[in-house]
């Protein structure tokens, strides 16, 4: 029975860690690889939510949302995603909240050669710049790019490095792709709430609308301000 229990821990424990990573494993990468933003050391209760694959046809209830609850997000652009939708975009600025770099299309940005990555964040680089012009908004905060499916490696990081981008991923990632189920999600959410966090979850869903309606009065009443990216950064310069 000790010898089976044993098996099963070993197992489980690496898919555990990878769906609810420890706090001293967000620390070790951001050790690890300290010019990618996991989370922003600090005891101030804040929080950045992120909002990936944006923009769809429920961003602008999302959006609503945020700012009922004086909240807002960075919202990673999908740049195949934004014809038809440009002023939502420009709203989204309007509304206080920022917008970061998802390149071109839904794929795993590691696997694109070099030339097709910088094209791609290029091409959306201008989408951005033109919903911050539509918004008559200065864009001052830093330039800020998520990986398709959240792998990167040393190529990319050079890569951004040279178009003065941040890599930004996470430490609370409710696998909201993967798992359809809001309250699965919300739950994961709320537990793993600690300050400096990012968060990680997905526009284009229709799950994830419900979900952050549990999830961000619920923050808000636990004392957390919800902030962009580039927001949260600024607290390490307290």
């Amino acid at each position: 029975m000790f010898i089976l229990l044993s098996t099963i821990f070993i197992f489980f424990t690496p898919f555990y860690c990878l769906y609810k990573p420890p706090t001293f494993l967000i620390r070790y990468f951001q050790y690890r690889w300290p010019d990618t933003l996991w989370h922003v050391p600090t005891r101030s209760r804040i929080i950045a939510l992120t909002i990936d694959d944006a923009p769809s046809e429920y961003t602008k209830e999302i959006m609503q949302l945020l700012k009922d609850n004086n909240a807002t997000a960075t919202f990673f652009v999908i740049g195949a995603q934004v014809s038809g939708r440009e002023e939502i975009l420009s709203n989204l600025v309007r509304n206080g909240n920022e917008l970061g770099n998802h390149a071109m299309h839904d794929e795993p940005s590691r696997s694109l050669s070099g030339e097709t990555l910088t094209s791609q964040i290029q091409s959306v680089e201008q989408m951005i710049d033109t919903a911050y012009k539509d918004a008559e908004t200065d864009r001052t905060n830093p330039k800020l790019f998520r990986p398709g499916s959240g792998f990167f490696s040393d190529r990319m990081l050079a890569i951004l490095y040279k178009l003065n981008y941040r890599l930004v991923l996470g430490s609370i990632y409710p696998h909201d792709p993967q798992i359809p189920y809001w309250r699965v999600n919300a739950r994961h959410i709320l537990s793993m709430l600690h300050p400096g966090g990012i968060i990680i979850c997905h526009d284009r869903r229709s799950w994830t609308l419900p979900m952050l309606r549990k999830v961000i009065p619920e923050m808000r009443r636990r004392g957390y301000r919800i902030v962009t990216v580039s927001e949260l950064l600024r607290e390490i310069k307290k």
